[in-house]
């Protein structure tokens, strides 16, 4: 008897829906209850169809509305099928009135009796199921073809409902065309982990998490190995050892898949299946490969076609893998069979998968050969591609395949060892690992050797760009690009690659140094090279890198340019990458300079998870900066205090100065002052060297103490270097915040229309970007609400500032998009009166021009903006950052 369909037991089936472990499975069950008119289920053996049909009948309460007809093995006289749906029919509340009894007889004829049934079915009124388990088991010849016509004659109210372990030829096609067609198939069957658990729940066996999950990835949700497991965990000492060491050879596992799959194959087709079995993924050519024969391709498309346990990989269906279970009793069948093959096997899939530009699968059966040598060298052929196309977690992968004794004896495989604990942070284990390359045995040739001196210049690119040294990295991109570009160079074909790593690595490691016109220039030639040459990775290193000289442009550009990279790394599986992490650090940081601070978490979030410092150290110091930037704009001073100190620490490791040590100390020096620590903010100022307190951001924090000192003379004499701009800034941002500071100095020393001027003046430097940080850090109110009842150009970004003075959440931006072209300073100051209630007379008025003048403005405005009306401009302006986004009001 064949074990029962749905739990895998090996017993008789059970057609009772209360049998014991049967699982609820409404996904399916909906499904089935609002099938159209003909209903397949089809999928390999012991994927529960038969309980989940029995399930249904039961849940649905469809007990006398369904005629239930198993067709039994090998099954080729259609008397006795036709007579089985008759007795079927009959026993239905339905079919009892219409359906005719008939008689078996030596001369009775299938189609005489479909054709009889057709009749007596034509008056039916009520819904009736015919559910055919096992149809694949009907022969290819009369029945299937009367089986087909009653499909296409029936009346609407009889339903089929077909379950099967391969597609049949009914003409189904013509009513899936017609919409009257529903499948479920092996997809749709296996069982989620919420099934699995309780159907190892309903055997008495209860798993931890972790176990279940490993238990149900190592079954794929194949119903009958999660039975037989459940079976076998019951009173086992070690559930997590037993769930992590299930597999296909498990001796009742094993039994099934013989007996249901394997035995049931031809000769051939089990050579074929045993010799392919070591394979992660198979192709008609490379099962020929290894089989010694042809027509593999059709072998394995048929084989996927009848269920067994081959799953098409693509749509073209020329790539297929085996049922984890499945592979694992081919290999072990492959082993006892004939063992003395398996190597050669390994070696014959090393070379298929090389010659055809496979080369990770290579180096993989390689290393199943332990063939160390031809591993060895297959991976430092084309290590610099997979490293170029950000593949360093497979790298990683690969190398942990070689035997620890390896690295001394091949070099290049030494050399590639430094690059992967270069990407895991050991800086010192690189340079241990580069040593040893450098000193060990040249490789035979001189192509190697060259090809050698190429990885060791590529390793040491990379080591200078984590140090932050722009000096180091330009060396070694020059010695790299002479070596990569001389006739004989050991990687022909890859000079543009390499020339693009460089430029990329050269430019990423000055942004940090705020090198930023050198930077930019290396920036924009490297990510239109990648671009040109296919190299989707580098190019998203440049645009990420890119956002970082943005971000002290324009917060809306730098977000922007940001999002195209986070784009790029979505796409490609890129997205927990450490080069991710910059693009979402300086999204964080666009968004918590404008006080967005619930909008900014989740991307700082993301950056600290997918940024460590031991890896991206320049980067680490971004992201311990913004989180610091966060927290200011929270008001968590504290935990700001502890960000920016983080960001100050770990900068103090880099090769040459960060460009963010400036505007950390200087707001760490603003957080001393809110937390009143005045005291402790007079000596760090003092402890600074004569440059960094002569830097605008040091003199801007300096104002701030002496204002909480109840000095405002004091803070007007700091502030007077920063507003005649002698005094340096990274960033023009900071402007905001000494004329903000300057405005609550001139408004203590009695000097109105001197505090509103540059007031006035704060508000126009925060409007284009929405910075609002800074009115955080020296709250002043009652100055902005006195300037409110004047006239000014920024009614809109007062009320947002007072909003968030009074605790309220900042709407979030409705889009994303550039302007096509830059605003001039005319446009801007006349976009600046658009939200207010202002007539184009009164802005003309205002800004002291005429009235075409104004309407010319907003001719281009409206252009650039992509918008023909006044509060589309309004709505685009605040989604780009150019205006305060409208407060909500409460």
């Amino acid at each position: 008897m064949r074990p029962a369909e749905g739990s895998g037991a090996p017993a008789s089936r059970d057609p009772r829906p209360g049998a014991v472990g049967i699982v609820s499975r409404p996904r399916l069950s909906e499904r089935l209850c609002a099938a159209q008119r003909v209903t397949v289920v089809s999928a390999p053996p012991g994927s529960g169809k038969t309980v989940l049909l029995r399930s249904w009948i039961t849940e649905a309460g469809l007990a006398k509305s369904v005629a239930w007809v198993s067709v039994g093995g090998g099954e080729r006289d259609p008397q006795r099928f036709w007579l089985s749906v008759l007795g079927a029919l009959r026993q239905t509340a339905a079919g009892s009135g219409l359906v005719r009894e008939v008689t078996a007889a030596p001369d009775l004829d299938g189609w005489a009796i479909a054709e009889r049934l057709l009749k007596d079915l034509v008056p039916l009124e009520d819904r009736l199921w015919l559910v055919i388990d096992d149809v694949h088991e009907l022969g290819p010849g009369e029945a299937r073809q009367q089986l087909e016509l009653m499909v296409m004659r029936a009346p609407e109210e009889l339903r089929f409902v077909l379950a099967t372990r391969h597609d049949l030829r009914l003409g189904l096609h013509r009513l899936r065309l017609e919409g009257k067609l529903t499948e479920i198939r092996e997809p749709d069957m296996r069982f989620t982990a919420g099934e699995a658990q309780q159907l190892v729940s309903a055997a008495g066996v209860e798993l931890t998490e972790p176990t279940l999950a490993l238990l149900h990835a190592r079954t794929e949700g194949w119903a009958a190995g999660l039975r037989l497991a459940a079976l076998s965990l019951a009173g086992h000492p070690d559930p997590g050892r037993f769930a992590e060491e299930f597999s296909g050879s498990e001796r009742t596992v094993a039994e099934y898949l013989l007996a249901e799959v394997l035995e049931r194959q031809s000769d051939e087709v089990r050579r074929l299946l045993l010799r392919t079995s070591i394979l992660e993924r198979v192709s008609g050519p490379l099962a020929d490969a290894l089989t010694g024969g042809s027509g593999g391709e059709r072998t394995l498309q048929e084989l996927e076609e009848t269920n067994a346990f081959v799953v098409a990989l693509d749509a073209r269906r020329s790539w297929f893998h085996y049922h984890h279970l499945f592979a694992d009793l081919l290999q072990l069948e492959l082993r006892r069979t004939t063992p003395g093959e398996v190597t050669a096997l390994h070696r014959a899939a090393t070379s298929w998968f090389a010659g055809h530009g496979h080369p990770v699968e290579a180096v993989r059966h390689a290393q199943a050969a332990q063939d160390w040598s031809l591993a060895a060298r297959l991976l430092a052929d084309h290590w610099p591609g997979l490293q170029l196309d950000g593949q360093a977690t497979t790298v990683h992968e690969l190398l942990a395949g070689f035997p620890v004794e390896a690295a001394a004896t091949y070099a290049e495989l030494g050399v590639l060892i430094a690059a992967d604990e270069l990407a895991q942070g050991s800086l010192e284990a690189a340079e241990r690992y580069l040593r040893l390359a450098a000193r060990g045995a040249a490789p035979g040739s001189a192509g190697r050797h060259e090809q050698l001196q190429v990885l060791l210049g590529m390793v040491r690119l990379l080591l200078a760009r984590q140090r932050g040294n722009p000096g180091a990295v330009a060396e070694e991109a020059r010695r790299l690009r002479a070596i990569a570009e001389a006739p004989d160079g050991g990687l022909p074909g890859l000079s543009e690659e390499l020339r693009a790593l460089a430029l990329i690595s050269l430019g990423s490691t000055e942004v940090w140094a705020a090198l930023f016109a050198a930077a930019e220039r290396h920036l924009e030639q490297g990510v239109a090279l990648a671009r040109r040459i296919g190299r989707p990775f580098l190019e998203f290193s440049g645009l990420a890198h890119q956002a970082v000289i943005e971000t002290y442009r324009s917060f809306a550009q730098a977000a922007e340019r940001s999002r195209q990279a986070i784009d790029l790394a979505r796409r490609h599986g890129w997205a927990d990458e450490p080069t991710a992490g910059t693009a979402y650090v300086m999204l964080g940081a666009a968004l918590a300079w404008q006080a967005r601070a619930e909008e900014a978490e989740p991307w700082v979030q993301r950056a600290e998870r997918t940024i460590r410092a031991g890896t991206e150290l320049a980067a680490a110091v971004g992201v311990h900066h913004v989180r610091g930037v966060l927290e200011l704009a929270r008001g968590r001073y504290q935990d700001a205090l502890s960000a920016l100190r983080a960001a100050e620490q770990l900068a103090g490791n880099l090769a040459a100065p960060h460009l963010l040590v400036p505007p950390t100390r200087g707001l760490l020096l603003h957080v001393l002052v809110r937390l009143g620590e005045t005291a402790r903010a007079e000596q760090a100022l003092a402890e600074l060297g004569e440059p960094d307190r002569e830097r605008g951001e040091s003199r801007t924090a300096l104002a701030a103490l002496r204002l909480a000192q109840d000095d405002p003379p004091a803070a007007t004499a700091a502030l007077a270097p920063v507003l005649d701009g002698s005094a340096p800034l990274i960033r023009g941002t900071w402007l905001v915040g000494a004329f903000l500071l300057e405005a609550i100095a001139r408004d203590a020393l009695g000097e109105p229309a001197a505090a509103e001027r540059a007031l006035e003046c704060a508000l126009d430097l925060a409007e284009p970007e929405g910075v609002q940080l800074f009115f955080l850090l020296q709250p002043a109110p009652g100055l902005l609400e006195r300037h409110a009842r004047h006239r000014t150009a920024h009614p809109s970004l007062i009320a947002e500032i007072l909003d968030l003075l009074a605790g309220k959440t900042p709407a979030p931006p409705t889009g994303s998009q550039p302007p096509l072209k830059p605003l001039s300073g005319s446009e801007i100051r006349v976009l600046r009166y658009l939200p207010t209630n202002l007539s184009t007379p009164e802005i003309a008025n205002e800004l002291h021009v005429s009235r075409n003048t104004v309407r010319t403005h907003l001719s281009h405005l409206y252009a650039k903006l992509g918008t023909h009306r006044r509060t589309e401009a309004v709505e685009r302006a605040r989604a780009l950052g150019l205006l305060a986004p409208l407060a909500r009001r409460r």
